[in-house]
């Protein structure tokens, strides 16, 4: 808060903020809501303010509520403020020079009007423009019944006039407004919203919400995100003329509280500012944020008595949640972060101009009514900050971190100066609160039943997976759903430098997994250990699963090494970026170093990227290409035929097709898993039925979901159960007849689905 109830009514003050030049004017105690197009003292008040003040961006009224007002409402006034100054200093239009030459019995006239005029300029500068155009008309009609000793000197004033009139005429607000002249009605100050309608922003929170529906827009979608049943917000999706992007209207609940609540969460936050967690607390999220919730809950509860407000249950869980997120929280991102479809959010620099972009599963990039403020995005900062441990200065000017609240998970990239010449900026990607399965992936279209048959195959067969694409095309989800393909009986080690990998997930399902945290390859020093001796660290635990984030850097080389030696005798699987095999094939051997010999230890590129529509204006993930790596070349594996596609992407069936190679079984890699299975070597036939019965298995889990209505079963803790029930009847299948034939594992597993399926239903 910049005021307190101890400041003067009115009193005002320029604070730099970014880029920016916040005028802030206290309004505490004072018994009315400050509004420029409803009061015309508070116009003149702001004007006054302004003419000290020009260099002023932004004005805010400091109330329990605070009236900000944008840099275009803001110039408006700015014009005005410095109209008046240029003609009362400048062109000193009250002197006695400036208004009479010969007739001096004009004076008291022409003085009485301009100073008039003057005067409502500050106030209400359309009632101004008609005032000071109805003497222009009365002056000419003057100047046509003179005599010709008089009619030199009134000349003179109608020539000052119409200078008067035009210099207001040309103000952008006389212009913004001038469509609306037609019916106006001098002293009706209606038609000032059409210019100036301020973001209404609780006092506890900075960071702003444009509270007014943009003009000329329909609604699309509206629904409503929560947590819990009294932290509910609204999202509006519109659409505007003449633009592609669509808006993203949020109306979170902190900006529909009642007077009296948002009085106690002002008197609140000051408390519970003072009490903000240390840093060795924030390593602890969840811990913290639950403590400070019980605290925020009894200090609510207090001075609600104290106020003699009597609140609900839900409206203190309300308050105390509103309070926890805008003291030690996150804001409204954090309320963002609610949404399930929403993938990615951006805040760009400078962060106090600019409204946060999110990224909508259905809608795409969409600019939102929300602008972060100066403090917000420096507090968010230093709290990132604490929870990573790592640094974020002019030395070391980005930071990846993690964000988790409760079933929430979010990767953050933070970067600011030198690096950002405008300031922070903030790139969020949301994580789905339960990781993604191969069931999910059928179901969105990302792969198909037969490409998701393959992909669980090669990790039962313990092959050596890198799943490439772009950013944002799906490749850490992907490689997540790979993670639960893995019998929980083996170990898994995961090996991250930002934790965006479902491990939680994965523990809370029973599965034996440990998490390795290192260094980021950005960083410079930091206690953290490099991600090569990470995986070599992993080595050293016993045999695993390897599940490498994301290969970035001079960890490819230790990554590589461990695989030549043969010392991963498991699924090893990690990913990187790549729009092609080859692609990945240069970025690892010329980018980071790898022999190309070495290279051919990987077995599985797998590479997934957006595809667009024919007008631009959609996209959606597809897995495009599963290759395999041959093992015959030696030195380029595009002149030497060392990729061989098993699966492409067919672009007007929307969906990936099976390769010459696979279908008539010239896999090298699925051939090498078979010879190490009694029954399968040499027996092609059989090995590709067991691949066409796990892509039937996970097809037939999304056509039970959607038929009886049972999302549930299409997530991790089902897929988990699936695979179990899988394993275990192929296994008593291979002690009846040697083989776990299709035709006779599925129709017993189709039972135990059918089963399942009518219990949930139940």
């Amino acid at each position: 808060m910049v005021f307190d109830s101890t400041t003067d009514p009115y009193f005002f003050e320029i604070r730099r903020e970014g880029a920016e030049d916040v005028l802030y004017i206290n309004y505490l105690n004072v018994p009315y809501s400050p509004s420029i197009s409803e009061n015309p003292d508070v116009m003149e008040r702001t004007i006054d303010a302004l003419i000290e003040n020009s260099n002023a961006s932004r004005i805010v009224f400091v109330q329990q509520k605070n009236y900000n007002y944008d840099f275009v409402e803001t110039s408006y006034l700015l014009e005005i403020a410095s109209l008046y100054v240029y003609l009362l200093k400048q062109e000193k239009i009250l002197s006695h020079q400036k208004l009479v030459s010969t007739s001096e019995n004009f004076f008291a006239k022409r003085y009485n009007d301009l100073f008039s005029f003057l005067y409502v300029l500050k106030r209400d500068p359309v009632f101004a423009f008609f005032e000071l155009k109805k003497y222009l008309f009365e002056a000419k009609i003057l100047l046509e019944k003179l005599d010709a000793s008089q009619r030199l000197d009134q000349a003179h004033y109608v020539s000052l006039l119409e200078k008067i009139f035009k210099l207001l005429r040309n103000t952008k607000l006389i212009r913004r407004l001038a469509p609306y002249f037609e019916g106006y009605t001098r002293g009706n100050r209606e038609i000032y919203h059409h210019a100036f309608q301020p973001d209404i922003i609780p006092n506890f929170t900075f960071t702003r919400l444009v509270s007014s529906l943009p003009p000329d827009s329909e609604i699309v979608d509206q629904y409503k995100i929560s947590i819990n049943e009294y932290d509910v917000s609204d999202v509006t999706i519109l659409r505007r003329e003449d633009e592609s992007k669509l808006v993203y209207y949020l109306s979170p609940p902190e900006n529909n509280l009642k007077e009296e609540h948002t009085e106690i969460l002002n008197l609140a936050r000051g408390v519970l500012i003072e009490h903000q967690p240390k840093a060795e607390e924030f390593t602890d999220t969840e811990r913290t944020r639950q403590v400070f919730f019980n605290i925020a809950r009894d200090l609510v509860r207090d001075l609600s008595e104290t106020k003699n407000v009597n609140l609900s249950y839900d409206d203190l869980n309300k308050l105390a949640t509103i309070l926890v997120r805008h003291t030690i929280g996150f804001g409204l991102i954090e309320v963002l972060l609610q949404d399930k479809n929403l993938q990615d959010i951006s805040l760009n620099a400078p962060i106090s101009q600019v409204p946060v972009y999110v990224r909508h599963q259905e809608f795409d990039e969409c600019i939102t009514n929300i602008i972060p403020s100066f403090e917000d995005a420096n507090s968010w900062a230093a709290k990132f900050r604490m929870i990573s441990g790592r640094p974020l200065d002019e030395a070391n000017p980005i930071l990846d971190t993690q964000l988790e609240i409760g079933s929430m998970r979010a990767r953050i990239a933070v970067i600011q100066n030198p690096l950002s010449p405008d300031g922070l900026a903030y790139s969020i990607r949301r994580h789905r609160e339960s990781p993604w399965t191969l069931p999910l992936f059928i179901r969105n279209k990302m792969i198909n039943p037969l490409a998701a048959g393959l992909l669980s195959f090669m990790v039962d067969g313990a092959r050596t997976i890198l799943v490439a694409g772009t950013r944002s095309s799906g490749k850490t989800s992907l490689l997540g759903s790979l993670m639960l393909e893995i019998n929980p009986k083996s170990r898994i080690i995961t090996v991250e430098d930002s934790l965006e990998l479902p491990v939680e997930s994965l523990r809370k399902l029973d599965f034996n997994i440990l998490r390795m945290k290192v260094r980021s390859a950005l960083l410079k020093t930091t206690t953290e250990v490099s991600a090569d001796d990470g995986i070599r660290t992993s080595l050293r635990l016993g045999d695993s699963c390897l599940i490498v984030g994301e290969v970035r850097s001079v960890e490819a080389k230790a990554l590589y090494e461990a695989m030549r030696v043969g010392a991963l005798a498991n699924v090893v699987a990690g990913t990187i970026h790549g729009a092609s095999p080859y692609g990945v094939f240069d970025r690892v051997v010329n980018d980071l170093g790898v022999p190309a010999t070495s290279f051919k230890a990987t077995d599985i590129i797998a590479v997934a990227n957006p595809i667009k529509s024919a007008d631009g204006l959609h996209s959606w993930r597809r897995l495009l290409q599963i290759s395999e790596i041959r093992k015959h070349w030696s030195v380029d594996p595009i002149e030497e035929k060392g990729f061989v596609d098993l699966m492409n992407y067919n672009v007007e069936k929307d969906e990936l097709e099976p390769s010459e190679d696979l279908i008539n079984g010239e896999s090298e890699i699925i051939k090498d898993i078979a010879s190490k299975v009694k029954g399968w070597a040499g027996n092609w036939d059989a090995v590709y039925d067991n691949i066409l019965l796990r892509a039937k298995i996970k097809k037939e889990i999304v056509d039970a979901a959607e038929k009886n209505n049972l999302p549930e079963i299409l997530e991790g803790e089902f897929n988990k159960l699936s695979n179990h029930i899988f394993h275990e009847i192929s296994n008593d299948t291979i002690k009846e007849i040697g083989l776990p034939l299709g035709e006779k594992v599925f129709p017993r597993w189709q039972k135990w689905l059918n089963s399942e399926v009518k219990k949930r239903r139940l």
